[in-house]
């Protein structure tokens, strides 16, 4: 039942990008790449026949023949040569377009209605989304490792299919019968080589199947450790002033001890594996010839037939052994896969909460803002908005107020339309144009053009104009750096990065302005500007601002304060 599931979890993995538009390329280098396969497949047939005839001429001493069968050798080993390089060649780029397609197909679906906010949330209060750690690395490192090893380990496995009916014909008839207790046992090589490799396939298993679980923990502990290192690069400044060096040290060794010591795990059960699988492999070195050398010495086999008959047992034994060899990298492929369902599963979860929301949000009628039984709760269930009535109309600038933790930016973030915990109706203003600036604002890294201009193309404001708007909300030292490229979160203070939004509202020109607390990091005479110069430069935009300082009420006309999962006038 388990592998059931996951084999189908596997294909709905698999399956969209060779069912896709995009499939054309990738199923030419598939069938290119396959088709190199299968012939070295058939030169591996041809160097087994070879080394019948080549070591024929020693026991026969035929210089003559013993130099046209290295001038045989060296054709084939260039054109093995040319396979191989080529086969690798082809499925690598093979896994470029492969790897390419899912990367977007992950992309969008983790940045489609903001799926990767809502896994967040979600995480909190469901129980199957605890596990989907990391979605970045899984983005970035999984979908490599998936991809690779998927062609890998498939090609290996059609390779082994191949070779295992192309030489056990030919071993069937190299091995001769065996009488043993008066029965007489025919291609008894075959059968050797096949329990062979099934005693070695369930040992292998019994002793390596912890690797799995192993290598999914290692993949998700080094995630953590990047993770940590990111997260204080980014926040070092708040650091150095806190002091906090020690405790951020001590941090990051506990994360990095849980890579080391499950690295210590995933060594230790390797070195188990190494131990078996090197004794099974060596063994199947000499074995055939332990097996054939009394036919030889009894006369009944030239001595090229010796090589050749260990080499088809040894091809045969291999492809029987596929599983064997590639278990270390089947156990990888194997967690890989577990994660990126996991991953996969979550993006699925997120669309059907979306899907199944108890909220409308629809365009009303007018350019108003209305809110029609609208109740609020965190992800646990607590409610901090209960069946609410409230209009806003253009022009209306409004004041929200409320204790801390009363749920003032949870509402906003209803508004926005990316809280998935609401009931009721929002009636968003018709065909209005809304713009939301939080307390902390994103800044991507990139050109100062870009950042001022985000979310809109840099391309659509003029360096002028961006220059006047930086210059009207105190920046204007900053004009001359459009083009210069920082992570400017670390470059600018938080301050500055309050200026720096406000600047982005003058671009973008809204109809509708939502300010969450947008200037707290300025003082009140850098306030009283901004919202003066809004004033000026946005008579047409509505104001509704969260905040707690009495100076913001000037602006504002009409208050109202959250309190108690009430929102009334004030």
């Amino acid at each position: 039942m388990r592998t059931t599931r996951f084999l189908t979890a596997f294909w709905a993995l698999t399956k969209p990008y060779w069912t896709s538009k995009e499939r054309g390329k990738g199923l030419t280098l598939l069938v290119t790449v396959v088709g190199l396969v299968l012939a070295m497949v058939w030169m591996q047939v041809q160097f087994n026949n070879w080394n019948r005839d080549f070591y024929n001429t020693f026991e026969q001493k035929d210089q003559e023949e013993f130099f046209r069968q290295l001038g045989r050798f060296t054709l084939l080993a260039v054109t093995w040569i040319i396979m191989f390089v080529y086969r690798v060649y082809f499925r690598q780029m093979l896994e470029i377009e492969w790897r390419t397609w899912l990367t977007e197909h992950f992309l969008a679906g983790w940045l489609k209605d903001q799926a990767h906010y809502r896994m967040q949330l979600l995480a909190r209060s469901h129980a199957p989304f605890a596990g989907v750690d990391n979605p970045d690395q899984r983005i970035a490192e999984d979908l490599k490792i998936f991809v690779e090893y998927t062609l890998l380990l498939s090609l290996g496995l059609l390779s082994a299919v191949v070779t295992l009916g192309s030489f056990v014909v030919i071993l069937w008839a190299l091995s001769g019968p065996l009488t043993v207790f008066g029965v007489t046992i025919q291609g008894y090589l075959v059968w050797v080589a096949l329990i062979y490799a099934v005693l070695g396939t369930g040992l292998t298993h019994l002793i390596g199947r912890p690797l799995i679980k192993l290598d999914f923990n290692q993949q998700r502990f080094e995630a953590d450790f990047r993770f940590g290192l990111v997260r204080l690069r980014e926040n070092s400044e708040g650091v150095a002033l806190y002091r906090g060096e020690a405790a951020e040290g001590s941090g990051l060794r506990n994360r990095f001890s849980a890579v080391i010591g499950n690295w210590w795990a995933l060594m230790l059960k390797q070195k188990q594996i190494g131990w078996f699988t090197s004794f099974y492999e060596q063994l199947a070195i000499i074995f055939p010839y332990i097996v054939v050398s009394p036919r030889f010495f009894a006369g009944q086999i030239p001595l090229g037939a010796i090589f050749q008959t260990a080499s088809a047992f040894g091809q045969v034994q291999g492809a029987l052994s596929w599983f064997i060899n590639a278990y270390t990298d089947f156990a990888k492929w194997k967690a890989t896969v577990d994660r990126l369902i996991g991953f996969s599963e979550a993006l699925e979860q997120v669309k059907k909460e979306a899907g199944h929301a108890q909220g409308e949000r629809a365009e009303g009628s007018d350019g108003s803002l209305a809110l029609e039984g609208l109740e609020v709760d965190l992800p646990e269930g607590r409610s901090l908005l209960s069946n609410t009535a409230l209009q806003l109309k253009p022009g209306e600038d409004v004041l929200v107020t409320g204790p801390s933790g009363s749920g003032k930016s949870t509402l906003f973030r209803a508004l926005a339309g990316i809280w998935p915990y609401w009931k009721g109706r929002i009636k968003l203003p018709k065909a209005a144009r809304l713009l939301f600036l939080p307390q902390k604002p994103y800044l991507p890294i990139g050109t100062l053009k870009h950042a001022v201009s985000y979310p809109e193309d840099s391309s659509r404001h003029s360096s002028g104009e961006i220059a006047e708007a930086l210059k009207g909300v105190g920046l204007a030292n900053l004009s001359g750096d459009l083009e210069r490229s920082e992570n400017w979160a670390q470059v600018l203070s938080g301050g500055e990065q309050q200026r720096l939004a406000f600047a982005r509202a003058l671009l973008y020109r809204p109809d509708w302005l939502f300010l969450d607390e947008a200037t707290a990091a300025l003082p009140d005479e850098d306030q009283e500007k901004l919202y003066r110069l809004i004033r000026e430069k946005l008579p047409g935009t509505t104001l509704v601002s969260i905040g707690h300082r009495t100076s913001l009420a000037a602006f504002h006309p009409r208050k109202l304060v959250l309190r108690g999962n009430t929102l009334a006038a004030a």
